[in-house]
């Protein structure tokens, strides 16, 4: 194996730990609760707010609100 200088080695450890830092905290961001809970709301509201799905939650709410009215008529 060739010798390397220890300088060059040295400036390789230390590059490949700032590449290493960075990637730890791409990775911590990524994981964090208060971040995946924000994505997963954003998605969801996403979700809700397209109008096939608006009609149909309004469908079933409105089927609902029915079948309540008649339960408490027939008792």
């Amino acid at each position: 194996m060739a010798e390397r200088d220890p300088e060059r080695i040295k400036k390789d450890i230390d590059q490949a730990r700032q590449q290493l830092a960075s990637t730890v905290d791409i990775l911590a961001e990524r994981a964090n609760p208060r971040q995946l809970a924000d994505r997963a709301k954003a998605r969801a509201v996403e979700f809700v707010t397209q109008p096939v799905v608006m009609a149909s939650l309004a469908g079933v709410g409105g089927l609902l609100v029915i079948l309540a009215i008649r339960r408490i008529r027939n008792r």
